[in-house]
Parts: C-alpha cells; structure tokens; sequence
C-alpha cells in the first residue's frame, strides 16, 4: 500500500473516505479500502467503534474492492 501523506490526505474529496463527515478510512484505492476493513475490524473488537459503523466502512470498501481492476 503506498503511504498517504498529509498533504495526500487533505486533498482526498470526501467521498474518498468510508467515514466521510470525520474524513477517516479512506478508500481511494484497493489497497487502502483493504487496509480500511482490517483496522475497522480492530476497533471493533477492542470497542471503539460500534457495530454499524463497522458495517458502514465495510460498505464503502466493499465498493472500491468490488470495482474491475484497469490494466
């Protein structure tokens, strides 16, 4: 996965992320919407996050993974 830097990061348009109004998850490319589901799994289970909000952000990486790769 390539580093997202902070400049990066605040550039993304909110729709680039799975939680769009706090700009967190971000999903602009498989490898992070992969990377999104893994530490939305590990908040979970450690209790930050609540279940629907694990579901929303595996929701919107789902999309991104679920897209065509282009060659």
């Amino acid at each position: 996965m390539a580093k997202l830097s902070t400049k990066q990061r605040k550039k993304l348009p909110k729709n680039k992320f799975a939680l769009p109004g706090s700009k967190k998850f971000p999903v602009q490319d498989r490898a992070h919407a992969a990377n999104a589901k893994a530490r939305a799994t590990q908040q979970f289970e450690k209790g930050k996050i609540s279940k629907s909000t694990r579901d929303k952000i595996f929701a919107a990486a789902n999309k991104v993974l679920k897209k065509k790769k282009r060659k």
